[in-house]
Parts: structure tokens; sequence; C-alpha cells
């Protein structure tokens, strides 16, 4: 791994280790380091110089939200009456647990979130006390997500 004009460089050890993290963050390292061919030691080392190089940002476990109950995903286009007041929504809109994802954008919404609710009458609900709610949004537009059919991270 190296830095060239401000790019990452991984070399193919470093990348057989990524893939094998990314489709299982569980392995175990000596597993890896059979699979690629060097030392759990090695395999350490590569690891700690991407977390470093920040590339690897942190390994967790994926919940399945329908298990739990929640069977509505949602994309809500966010309009607000000025961009001033974006920071204000922003800090509201964190404080809804069923916000997974907030992002500033352009085009026609101001923000654009992605939401996961029980069901439609949970989806109407957050939206009529909690996210129309808040001070600046003026107006929503809402997508409902009828199935996710591709879910996956860059290819490295």
């Amino acid at each position: 791994m190296k830095i060239v004009n401000q790019s990452l460089q991984i070399d193919g050890i470093d990348k057989k280790i990524l893939r094998a993290l990314m489709q299982d963050a569980r392995t175990p390292i000596l597993e890896i380091a059979r699979q690629v061919g060097i030392s759990g030691a090695a395999i350490h080392q590569r690891l700690r110089k991407l977390e470093k190089s920040k590339l690897i940002s942190g390994s967790k476990f994926v919940i399945n939200p329908k298990v739990l109950g929640y069977t509505t995903m949602a994309f809500i286009g966010v309009y607000l009456d000025k961009a001033m007041s974006n920071p204000d929504a922003v800090k509201q809109l964190k404080k809804i647990p069923e916000v997974l994802e907030c992002h500033y954008t352009t085009g026609d919404w101001s923000i654009f979130i992605k939401i996961l609710c029980k069901d439609n009458e949970h989806l109407m609900y957050l939206l009529n006390n909690d996210i129309q709610s808040i001070t600046g949004v003026s107006r929503t537009e809402t997508f409902i997500s009828l199935a996710q059919q591709i879910d996956r991270q860059i290819k490295i």
C-alpha cells in the first residue's frame, strides 16, 4: 500500500485481505493468512496500515430489520424554505431513530433521507408528526421502496 498523487494505491495482497473481510468481517485472520499465503502477523500489520490510511473505517454486524418488524423502506426528498435551515433540520432529523441516512443534495430537494418503518401507517405518522413539523421544512416527497435489488460496496 502506498499513496500516489493523494490517491491510495493498494497491492494484490491488500485486495485479497479486503475482499475476504468484505465478504465476512468475522473471517479469522489466520484463515485469511492461509488463503493469501502470508503470516497472521503480516495480515495484522497490513490491516493496521489500512485502518490508519482510513480506507477501513470499521466493521459491523448487519441487523435484518424485517425480523424486528420493520418492513417499509422509504426515501424522502425534503424541501426546505431556505438553505440556512439545513443545519437545524439535520439536527432534528438525527433525533428520529428511523432515519438511517441523510444527504445534502443538488437538485429539487435540499435533503434526501432514507427511512425505515414498521409499515405504511408508521411512515405516515413519522412524516406528519416528526419530519414535516421540523422548522424550515416546507414539504416532502416520499418514495416507498418495493424491493432492494442491489446491496453492495465498491469493488476492490
